[in-house]
């Protein structure tokens, strides 16, 4: 397994650490936390998604683990404006705040909110689970064209993140590069359910949720290899990364930068972990890695 040379990089117009970032909705709720995970290793972190309004999501059962993954229907629980309090502990840190709305004005209601504070913004454009929100407006490229717009609009890095359950990803991302997108992240969950059979009704109290972890990771770089062709702004791959081989396999097909989500319920010094395993002094510059599978 080649290395890559370690430091600070800059990835859609946010400098962070090194190359790995803590995905949105994972230990992404209190700035205890975020700077939890950074002090482990990660080289940047995205909050849990932030909406317009205070939500307390889906009734449970909201999440279970299934072979390969876990299948969650969270329902985008969030404090809303008053998440702001949070980020006084990772203030001048790597922080993407994650945002949400049901329309592009209501994008940029809630991330003006963080403009002075957040170092990026991700636009959660690919939930599957949230009616009304996520995935249903991210399947639509004009919508995501205007949304990204809106938020890109405050003069903030705009990240936006996609859904891979759409016909064709590369027009998605191509509709996030014409709004102004900075980077695209790919991908969110993949629509996913379970059943129990001896109590005859869906596991999750939502019925229907969205599948994470190793099983989404061929998907995941698929979307990636597929997004590098079709858009020139960076693309962050997510989706199953759980090693140092992973992270370069995404970066091969086109990732500039990777995002760690599902992986760290299992081992909470994940970053650290495939930090040592990933980075050497004698490394390989990563702009030689990113897209070489591409040939």
């Amino acid at each position: 397994m080649c290395t890559l040379l370690p430091g600070p990089v800059e990835i859609g117009g946010v400098r962070l650490k090194n190359h790995l970032l803590l995905a949105a909705g994972i230990l992404g709720s209190t700035g205890a936390s975020l700077a939890r995970i950074l002090r482990s290793g990660a080289g940047g972190v995205v909050t849990k998604s932030i909406g317009p309004r205070p939500m307390e999501g889906h009734p449970g059962p909201c999440l279970v683990v299934v072979d390969g993954g876990v299948v969650n229907a969270m329902g985008l629980p969030n404090p809303s404006a008053d998440f702001i309090n949070e980020l006084t502990a990772v203030r001048g840190e790597p922080v993407v705040v994650s945002v949400f709305g049901g329309a592009p004005e209501e994008f940029a209601s809630v991330a003006e909110w963080f403009r002075d504070v957040a170092a990026g913004f991700e636009l959660n454009l690919s939930c599957p689970h949230a009616e009304g929100y996520g995935a249903s407006l991210g399947s639509d490229p004009d919508l995501v064209e205007e949304c990204t717009r809106a938020v890109r609009s405050l003069g903030v890095p705009t990240w936006v993140k996609l859904t891979p359950n759409v016909t064709d990803i590369a027009t998605i991302g191509a509709a996030a590069e014409r709004g102004g997108a900075d980077a695209i992240v790919a991908i969110n969950t993949v629509k996913a359910m379970r059943i129990s059979t001896s109590l005859r009704r869906p596991v999750l109290g939502n019925r229907f949720g969205g599948l994470s972890g190793s099983a989404i990771f061929p998907i995941a770089v698929r979307c990636v290899y597929d997004l590098y062709e079709a858009c020139s702004i960076p693309i962050i791959g997510c989706g199953g990364v759980s090693s140092a081989d992973n992270v370069l396999e995404m970066m091969m097909a086109g990732a500039s930068a990777v995002e760690i989500g599902s992986a760290v319920l299992a081992d909470i010094g994940i970053f650290g972990r495939i930090a040592g395993e990933l980075y050497a002094s004698d490394g390989a510059d990563a702009r030689e890695i990113v897209g070489c599978a591409h040939g």
